[in-house]
């Protein structure tokens, strides 16, 4: 979801030669490198604003003289702000008639884009209402998009001045209108369709380089599916800067809806148009009646039938189910997801992506689809829905090379709780079976490439030398969440692997990802120290690795005391080297490796101290189930009941700020400090208390008299 427009950024290259000839070759809103064909999409062309062919007019070598020496002026820095804005204004004033073809020549182009940078909002908008008819034209120019999209930019900045607040919105007013004349030219345009997203942002009030919405990163999308970070529907308008316009937004959607209409066949699987709708859906997030409508077009359906009782047509049906295997429309159908009502999600699982979901999960497009069904899942009886076509099917859409689907459920049911034993036991059972050890279940998931292209998967061994699978990581994660009666097999699986391996996941950073995820899971204690005694004589080693210091110090503060003394020694070996790296002088400071050399036995004290502090944590604030013991460490077996490894993880901070001064945590020695004070303390406590204990009697008694009186 959320496609990188590459062809967009590839306008961002060095000046050259070649490019400051091509620009000069611009005829009917095309380059010469052919990013644009204006006949490829005269089928696209509104039949009430037909475009206009316009050629470049040559710039005049005086002009061309003028922009560089106000170039040299900048560069120069000497003139102040002042100055700068006067210039500005002056310049800006000289393009009047010829902006068109200063926007598009690629040496004066970034010129006129500090010009509109660093000018007053008078000429800004003077500039912008001046070219209005040439606008689409520039925005679709290689050059001429980075100049609308530094005037959009610009228009932002003065947003919070409400006294030239009229003259922004009549000036946006101006290019939103021309821009829906040029619509469907426009947001198929590798450049148009990026100049038309920022005008979008613009509207709605975000910032425009915001990665929430534009071109947003599989990685990203992936972390919110597997709840690894808060889905942009859960969090707050943290991205807005500035107050927008809202009624223009409709105008503008509204728009892009009428004139696209019958078109949208074509537009919907379209690259560039395909981004422009994706963002446009999440804005519109908040007008239901906007949304519902865009997303009737472009299903091709009418808003009726998403209402409950009406049956969407199983013609529709069956055009969005091939639709889905389309690369632009399944990143359009994921946002659909994302943004659709609870009835719309509901109509949509039901009556048409019911049945057809494990068939989906095998395309290279329908898989993310189904991903994103899956994640957006609102209630348990969904979930059941989707358990019932793709529970039984782990296996095969593993060794179809579909893993996102198997990590999408896994998210969903513990996000949901439900179906979280059924799910570890299938994926268990994926990898392993019936007659195997547990042991190879977690060295499979993580090589999952390796081991389903494995011929003889009785006799696969861990691959040397292979980086450990990304998704497979991912999967792993995202199981050792689950409390430890579901995932016994996995916890067996990774205290067992040899410790060569452990040490050459450890050193991947998939694979220290899963270790540390495993150490924070409420495993017992005694299997995660058996994992962490086969790095021994490895932390140094471990610790000179970025990925592998965060492996170290999770080791550390998930042994005892013994094994904690061990990773410090090694670490003090190389103390010297380790410093000098990126992650070395927090990794010894956390583990106080200098504190370790100079006094061990203080450090012994202090580490016995929090070890004391934890447990009487635990004892205070945990169940009464939870009796600590004397030998476990900081995750000890009794202490895994107290909660989630999120709180744990404040615990320790909280445990953490308490020892500054080296005394146990919730201990009574702190107090002890000075003892007359706190005697004195208590005594006039004391006596506050028996002079209030008189005082109230005596109301008491007066109240009694007044009653009998």
């Amino acid at each position: 979801m959320g496609e990188e427009d590459r062809s967009y950024k590839k306008g961002r290259r060095k000046k050259s030669r070649s490019d400051a000839a091509n620009s000069n070759k611009w005829v009917s809103g095309s380059e010469a490198d052919g990013s644009f064909k204006a006949r490829q999409h005269s089928k696209y062309e509104t039949d009430s604003a037909p475009r206009k062919s316009v050629i470049r007019k040559q710039i005049d070598p005086e002009t061309t003289k003028y922009f560089s020496e106000i170039l040299n002026l900048f560069e120069s820095k000497e003139v102040d702000m002042e100055e700068r804005a006067v210039i500005c204004g002056n310049a800006l004033e000289e393009t009047r008639g010829k902006e068109f073809e200063l926007a598009t020549d690629y040496i004066i182009s970034h010129t006129l884009q500090s010009l509109l940078e660093n000018c007053d909002v008078n000429h800004l908008c003077a500039f912008l209402q001046s070219c209005i008819n040439d606008f689409p034209l520039i925005a679709m120019d290689r050059s001429g998009s980075h100049v609308a999209e530094t005037a959009i930019r610009s228009l932002a900045k003065h947003l919070q001045d409400m006294e030239v607040y009229s003259l922004v919105e009549d000036t946006v007013t101006m290019i939103c209108r021309v821009i829906i004349e040029n619509l469907v030219d426009v947001m198929c345009n590798c450049y148009g369709s990026h100049v038309l997203r920022s005008l979008l942002s613009l509207c709605k009030g975000v910032a425009l380089d915001s990665s929430e919405f534009h071109a947003t990163k599989s990685s990203t999308v992936l972390a919110e599916r597997l709840n690894f970070k808060a889905s942009r529907s859960d969090r707050d308008a943290s991205s807005h800067i500035h107050q927008g316009f809202p009624d223009l937004l409709k105008f503008l959607v509204s728009g892009m809806l009428n004139s696209t209409k019958k078109d949208i066949k074509t537009l919907r699987v379209d690259q560039y148009s395909s981004l422009v709708f994706q963002i446009a859906l999440k804005f519109l997030v908040g007008y239901d009646e906007e949304l519902l409508q865009m997303i009737s077009i472009l299903l091709g359906c009418n808003k009726e039938d998403f209402a409950e009782g009406n049956s969407i047509k199983s013609n529709v049906v069956q055009n969005i189910v091939r639709l889905v295997k389309e690369t632009a429309f399944s990143h359009l159908m994921e946002v659909i997801l994302e943004v659709a009502p609870e009835v719309l999600y509901n109509e949509l699982l039901k009556k048409v992506f019911r049945s057809s979901l494990f068939e989906l999960s095998s395309h290279h497009c329908g898989n993310f689809v189904v991903q994103a069904l899956i994640s957006h899942a609102r209630d348990q009886e969904q979930m059941e829905l989707m358990w019932e076509e793709l529970g039984t099917k782990f296996k095969d859409i593993l060794e179809m090379g579909r893993p996102g689907v198997i990590a999408s459920l896994i998210a969903a049911s513990q996000r949901l709780k439900t179906h979280e034993q059924k799910c570890c036991q299938a994926l268990a059972a994926a990898v392993c079976s019936g007659d195997e050890s547990p042991t190879c279940v977690v060295p499979r998931i993580l090589f999952l490439d390796s081991y389903f292209s494995c011929e003889d998967k009785a006799n696969w061994n861990w691959p040397r030398g292979v980086k450990i699978h990304v998704i497979g990581s991912l999967i792993l994660q995202e199981v050792f969440r689950y409390h430890s009666r579901y995932i016994q097999p996995f916890i067996t699986s990774i205290a067992s692997m040899e410790a060569d391996n452990i040490l050459e996941a450890a050193k991947d950073t998939g694979g220290a990802r899963v270790i540390e995820s495993f150490l924070s899971s409420d495993a017992t204690a005694k299997m995660k120290r058996r994992l962490i005694a086969k790095l021994r004589g490895h932390f140094a080693e471990l610790s000179m690795h970025l990925s592998g210091s965060f492996t170290v110090e999770k080791c550390f503060t998930t042994s005892n005391m013994s094994l904690q003394e061990a990773i410090v020694a090694e670490l003090l070996e190389v103390r010297s080297e380790l410093s000098k790296t990126k992650q070395g002088p927090h990794l010894i400071r956390k583990l106080d490796v200098y504190g370790f050399a100079a006094r061990p036995d203080q450090w012994r004290s202090r580490q016995a101290s929090k070890l004391s502090a934890y447990n009487e944590f635990c004892a205070t604030f945990g169940s009464g189930e939870n009796k600590t013991s004397k030998n476990s460490g900081f995750l000890s077996d009794t202490s895994e009941k107290v909660s989630r490894p999120e709180t744990i993880k404040q615990m320790r901070k909280e445990i953490a700020d308490g020892l500054a001064s080296s005394t146990p945590f919730l201990s009574k020695t702190a107090f002890k400090r000075k003892p007359k004070e706190a005697k004195e303390r208590g005594k006039k406590y004391a006596k506050t208390s028996a002079d209030d204990d008189v005082s109230e009697r005596k109301k008491e008694n007066q109240r009694k008299r007044i009653k009998m009186a």
